[in-house]
């Protein structure tokens, strides 16, 4: 139905569907689905724009309400020409009776495009039970109402035959050809109780159109309903063999199972409409669907299921790492539809997301959006620590990779633990929460606050404890099972306030430190409390060591910046590269290997810090263990690998490094003998530790 052009019982082109969109209708009889007049209205004002053909307004004989909002409809959105001059046929639905068919014209018959549209059961179980009426009778009644409708001036009548998929083929052939003659312009076949397969459907509607006297003068229409999952399949199927009105709802909402989904069957035409049904296409301007069905989700109440087709929020994420690196390199690969196309305009970051069966290539790719440009051997240091925690999480945040590339401590000693905690919430008055802590030494700390609910007001009284400005980044709230006994799982992202900022380790980009925890119970305010005490802990465990010296706690060693240009970069995977220098080292030669800190220098030159411990128990100014002999290799693991190999095996006897104490601002590193090139790259040891602008920060591990 193109621009202006719109004849009730004919459509031009042979290949075009019209779309009824019955979500105001059907779609409200879904349990718990009700909405207001104005909200109807907005919606039946974005199904215009969404190019939608009819839009069946309501019942309005079922209540005031609903014959205010067809009225309301049918004046504003039906008299409305669109940018191609569109403009849609409004419908009101009734009741085979005088009563409902002259009260849905009354509220409908200010559209541009009225229509009326008129159903009576035709099964045998129907019949008999529900009309207490022989087919004689509802035939006669049928036959009546279309003409009765006909009197009122309406000249868009369309007819349906209720539960016509269990009814008997004959009967059907001969009421359809009644209500032709009376007057009726379309002639609908629903499945109300979605009982067909679609093979059996197309051919109901084939022979229907095969042996119905005048059915090549009206539109055959398809209703199908989802309660064994075939409602889109079978509409489909409908159109193949011949109907050219294909009613939908939008999200599938309607009664028991719903309705054939609008989004699912237009975007089936769009995308094989062409290859395998003959052209059929309509006119939908598919780029509304999302906003559409966001809306309708958002008014009905009625949420979407993660993988629903299309709109669903899984319909275009990808998290199995096969998957994401198929994507990553042609979105074809596992994409048969843009998700652009129905409204989605989304990044990367959408479409991928981060879990445990996430590979190297996804995860490379979102640091880059994240502003980290790691090279193979860096990616491969996150990867494995992304993988724990992927393990623990069903899905990794931005706020962990964050803290996974800025090493953030994981494992920390708890410097504050949860004593008591007392709540009180309501309406009354403000939420009041009491708190004690306990602190490493054993000591009780307890505080009072007031906030705009119970974690606030928690959160409060832990600041007043903790005396540490922080800011909340992130809050999130999962459960693992459904009823009263839920187990609630809290993740709280903080970061600290006038946070301490350092230098990206490999783009040089400002980098504010976060720290996450969580917390697991039946008690929402507990497990929130805990998540925050968590975060807190890993916070205060990377707090300054000496603030007077500036030192800076990362696990694995401690560091300290040198000027704005430096770069600081802590080697979190010390543990995997350890058990691979231990399978060379001589353990009887050489005593405890401790890898300390990964360090990259200005102009991206780095080193790997190794200590061998010293059996003679003596201590710097700073009351660390100095060690008997501080190796020094080059920045990537293969490499630092063999040249510690190489050190062992002798290659450099007689030779190794010192730490010597500068100046205020640090220690350094230099070589103490000849200069020393790696066997694998060929850097120059003993010259990259000696320029004065690759200063290497280094206090050992106590």
């Amino acid at each position: 139905m193109a621009g202006s052009e719109y004849t009730p019982n004919h459509i031009p082109d042979p290949t075009y569907v019209r779309i009824l969109d019955t979500t105001l209708r059907d779609g409200e009889q879904s349990p718990g689905a009700a909405m207001t007049c104005n909200q109807k209205l907005e919606i039946a004002r974005e199904l215009a724009k969404l190019g939608v053909d009819i839009i069946e307004a309501g019942f309005p004989c079922s209540s005031k309400e609903d014959f205010l909002a067809v009225k309301m409809i049918a004046e504003e959105v039906g008299n409305v020409e669109g940018d191609d001059g569109h403009v849609p046929v409004i419908a009101s639905v009734s009741r085979c009776n005088e009563k409902d068919i002259a009260t849905a014209w009354e509220a409908v018959k200010y559209a541009k495009r009225p229509r009326l549209r008129t159903f009576i059961a035709t099964s045998p179980i129907h019949m008999e039970f529900k009309l207490r009426k022989t087919k004689d009778q509802v035939l006669q009644t049928a036959r009546d109402m279309v003409k009765f409708a006909r009197s009122l001036g309406c000249n868009d009548i369309q007819f349906g035959a209720e539960d016509a998929a269990r009814s008997d083929k004959e009967f059907l052939y001969q009421i359809f050809g009644e209500v032709i003659k009376a007057g009726a312009t379309t002639v609908a076949i629903p499945d109300t109780v979605g009982i067909t397969m679609p093979f059996e459907f197309g051919k109901l509607i084939a022979d229907i159109k095969a042996n119905t006297p005048g059915i090549q003068n009206v539109i055959i229409a398809t209703h199908c309903h989802n309660d064994l999952g075939l409602a889109t399949a079978n509409t489909i199927e409908g159109a193949r063999a011949g109907a050219r009105q294909l009613e939908v709802t939008i999200n599938g909402i309607g009664e028991r199972a719903g309705n054939a989904s609008l989004e699912e069957v237009v975007m089936a035409l769009t995308c094989r409409g062409n290859h395998v049904l003959g052209g059929i296409h309509t006119r939908i301007n598919t780029r509304h669907i999302l906003k559409t069905s966001k809306m309708v989700e958002k008014y009905s109440g009625l949420h979407l299921q993660p993988h629903k087709a299309l709109v669903g929020a899984n319909a275009f994420v990808h998290e199995s790492g096969i998957h994401q690196d198929g994507m990553l390199k042609h979105k074809g690969t596992y994409e048969i539809i843009s998700p652009e196309d129905i409204g989605l305009e989304r990044s990367t970051r959408a479409s991928i997301v981060l879990g445990k069966l996430s590979g190297r290539r996804a995860l490379k790719k979102r640091l880059e959006e994240l502003g980290y440009d790691l090279n193979d051997e860096e990616v491969e240091s996150v990867f494995w620590q992304f993988k724990a925690v992927a393990d623990r999480k069903k899905r990794v945040t931005d706020a962990d990779l964050k803290a996974l590339v800025l090493n953030e401590p994981i494992h920390v000693e708890s410097i504050w633990k949860l004593g008591d905690l007392q709540v009180t919430c309501g309406t009354m008055d403000l939420s009041t929460a009491t708190v004690k802590l306990v602190s490493l030494d054993g000591s009780m700390h307890v505080a009072c606050s007031i906030g705009t609910g119970p974690m606030d007001s928690a959160y409060k009284a832990i600041n007043l404890i903790v005396k540490e400005p922080v800011k909340i980044v992130e809050y999130s709230l999962s459960t693992i099972k459904e009823g009263i006994n839920v187990v609630v799982t809290t993740h709280v992202v903080i970061c600290k306030e006038k946070n301490h900022v350092s230098t990206h380790a490999f783009n040089g980009d400002t980098v504010y430190p976060t720290f996450s925890g969580t917390g697991a119970g039946r008690d929402v305010v507990v497990s929130s409390v805990e998540a925050y005490l968590s975060a807190l802990n890993k916070m205060l465990g990377a707090k300054s060591f000496n603030s007077k010296q500036g030192y800076w706690y990362e696990e694995g060693g401690f560091s300290k910046k040198v000027g704005d240009n430096s770069k600081i970069w802590n080697f979190r995977e010390k543990q995997e590269l350890l058990r691979s220098l231990e399978k060379t080292k001589n353990s009887q030669k050489f005593g405890k290997v401790s890898v300390c800190a990964f360090y990259s220098i200005s102009g991206g030159k780095g080193l790997l810090v190794v200590e061998e411990a010293s059996t003679t128990k003596q201590k710097n100014e700073f009351g660390f263990q100095i060690c008997h002999k501080v190796m020094s290799f080059p920045l990537t693991t293969p490499c630092a690998h063999n040249f510690y190999k190489a050190y062992l095996e002798g290659a450099f006897s007689g030779q190794s490094f010192i730490r010597k104490r500068a100046c205020e601002s640090g220690c350094t590193l230099r070589a103490q003998k000849n200069i020393m090139k790696c066997p694998s790259c060929s850097i120059d040891i003993a010259g990259f530790l000696q320029n004065p602008q690759s200063d290497v920060i280094h206090i050992q591990v106590p």
